[in-house]
């Protein structure tokens, strides 16, 4: 089973992601899970998600608290080496919405890759909103490779609205072309 923990701020779009995640999973006959974790739903308020892939059902329904990858929505968040290194497996991942170059990173050591992107500046030249979840699974695609883009695209059309579909699947494939990858 693969966990990853994802962590964003209310108004990014961390648990549409996770459920979008989900999806594209099971579209490609594995499990998804996608388990929320906030307080009160504001925008801006810390979010947690917890995200699991299994090639068989997944019978349990709790935090994840040793992940085996992290997603950070949130730039000022990936910054924060505590947030992305807690409770870490050795040589996990990480996938973050940030400017910097994966090299950056002084916890980049302890990880078997790390994939960056300035998700947020691609959200804004392609939805024109900065909610960065699209772009951000563009970006783990690109990093981790569990999940296909062409999955992830199909997921998008079954969660989104219609309207929304064409600027997220934009977001979504500009995301892993531009995604800077960092195996150690």
């Amino acid at each position: 089973m693969m966990e990853i923990r994802i962590h964003g701020r209310g108004g990014q779009g961390a648990v549409t992601s996770s459920k979008i995640a989900g999806l594209a999973a099971s579209i490609e006959g594995l499990y998804g899970q996608a388990l929320p974790f906030y307080g009160f739903e504001r925008r801006g308020a810390p979010v947690e998600v917890y995200l699991r892939f299994d090639d068989k059902p997944i019978l349990i329904s709790s935090q994840i608290y040793e992940p085996d990858g992290i997603i950070v929505l949130d730039p000022i968040l990936a910054e924060l080496g505590n947030v992305v290194s807690k409770g870490l497996k050795p040589k996990g991942f990480a996938v973050l919405n940030t400017l910097k170059k994966p090299e950056e990173f002084d916890y980049a050591r302890k990880l078997s890759k790390i994939g960056v992107l300035d998700a947020t500046g691609v959200a804004l030249k392609t939805i024109k909103q900065p909610i960065s979840n699209t772009a951000i699974l563009g970006a783990f695609a690109r990093t981790v490779g569990i999940i296909k883009l062409s999955s992830l695209e199909e997921a998008i059309k079954q969660i989104l609205p219609e309207r929304l579909h064409n600027a997220n699947i934009e977001s979504l494939r500009m995301a892993y072309n531009e995604t800077k990858v960092l195996e150690m």
